[in-house]
């Protein structure tokens, strides 16, 4: 094998291997399995409740455009032309049923653990902003260079012997502090 064959089929295998793939696969797994459950409540469930006020197989509604339709034993329509809705209706209900099921038995208990968890008070770590960041650098700094630790907190202006802070002219030798006079 070339390295550039490697190159793909390594590349390959590292796409397959991350967590998130594995996890997708698992997903469309049981999607499928989870399919067959929700026809089972359509067909087992939903499609009697219905037929009390009509046909119990959902997919037999459909309104006709020509004058009249003929339907074979089949159910497929061999003249007229034909508005089939019921596949529409059957698929909203098994769409709706799913997704009242991933909400109601995913979501929601989800939501409800997180506000649990939320509420028993986690500290919830902040990150600490740029500023913050700097100031804590420059703390660290100041305190290695022997002054005191927020000295150079507030810089003043460039005066005539150099830059100022909020205690006066610099010190170059670092040995007054905010409150020493120069």
């Amino acid at each position: 094998m070339s390295a550039e064959n490697e190159g793909i089929l390594g590349g390959f295998k590292q796409f397959l291997m991350r967590g998130n793939v594995i996890d997708l696969a698992v997903a469309v797994v049981i999607g499928a399995a989870f399919t067959k459950i929700v026809n089972s409540v359509v067909e087992g469930i939903i499609n009697p409740i219905v037929g009390l006020f009509g046909s119990q197989n959902l997919e037999q509604y459909r309104a006709c455009f020509s004058d009249k339709c003929t339907v074979s034993d089949a159910g497929v329509v061999t003249k007229g032309v034909a508005l089939a809705y019921g596949h529409v209706l059957s698929a909203a209900l098994s769409f709706l049923i799913t997704a009242a099921v991933v909400y109601f038995l995913m979501i929601l208990p989800m939501n409800k653990y997180k506000a649990r968890q939320a509420a028993q008070g986690e500290p919830v770590a902040d990150e600490a902003t740029e500023v913050e960041l700097l100031t804590e650098i420059r703390d660290a700094l100041v305190a290695q260079r022997g002054g005191p630790v927020g000295a150079a907190s507030t810089p003043g202006p460039v005066g005539p012997s150099g830059p100022t802070d909020a205690a006066g002219p610099a010190d170059p030798g670092g040995t007054r502090g905010p409150l020493d006079k120069p």
